[in-house]
């Protein structure tokens, strides 16, 4: 059931925020102040220099916790096994590829992967998608969520890009299961800012708070 469990994770976390770095130290610290500010899902890219190390690191000191440790920007299924074997506990892509989903339903990891047509959603489901990725979720606005749940309700659907303080709630209104947050939350660690990192995360966990209290 460990992959009910980390779907259950990821739903609860509810933000999960993309973390990318020049080097895996500054990785790993950008991963640090956001589960200090409360926001429980990392979704750490392959863009990072060693990514499958900051992975099992932040797996072994995270694990045992509520929080939720994946890999993001995984383009294969090399890469994908790479990922699970360092403990990843779900796997992202930017796009849906059959070989990867192939790989997580082996080894019975959620994959999601970025779609952004009707078309590439059905595709992704019949391989065994458990959670689509809208991306760019900037171009497809919380508008296509509703237009994609109405033939499809059964989807769980996590917007990437796009996403911030102002309009999380109008996403979660339209039926998401989770956001994914980049730069808007991470973006003060380019000066190297982690407390304001932290803050950020503080901000996106009272706002997630205040939107599941409303519904």
């Amino acid at each position: 059931m460990q992959r009910v469990e980390n779907l259950l994770k990821l739903e609860k976390a509810g933000v999960i925020a993309v973390v990318r770095g020049e080097t895996a130290e500054k990785a790993t610290k950008i991963a640090d102040a956001v589960i200090a500010g409360g926001v429980k899902g990392i979704e750490l890219t392959f863009t990072v220099p060693q990514a499958d190390k900051v992975i099992a690191d932040l797996v072994a000191r995270y694990g045992d916790t509520d929080a939720v440790i994946g890999a993001g920007t995984v383009l294969d299924a090399t890469t994908a096994r790479l990922a699970i074997m360092a403990g990843a506990q779900f796997v992202v892509s930017p796009s849906f590829d059959a070989a990867v989903a192939k790989m997580c339903n082996l080894y019975q990891i959620p994959y999601t992967p970025g779609c952004m047509t009707i078309t590439e959603m059905q595709t992704a489901l019949e391989a065994g998608a458990d959670l689509i990725k809208l991306f760019p979720g900037s171009v497809a606005g919380p508008g296509m969520v509703k237009a994609v749940l109405a033939p499809f309700p059964q989807l769980s659907i996590m917007p990437t890009g796009g996403v911030n303080l102002e309009n999380m709630h109008e996403w979660f209104a339209a039926g998401v299961t989770a956001v994914g947050a980049g730069s808007n939350l991470v973006g003060p660690a380019d000066h190297d800012d982690f407390a304001g990192v932290t803050e950020n995360a503080k901000k996106y966990m009272a706002e997630l708070k205040r939107i599941k209290a409303a519904k």
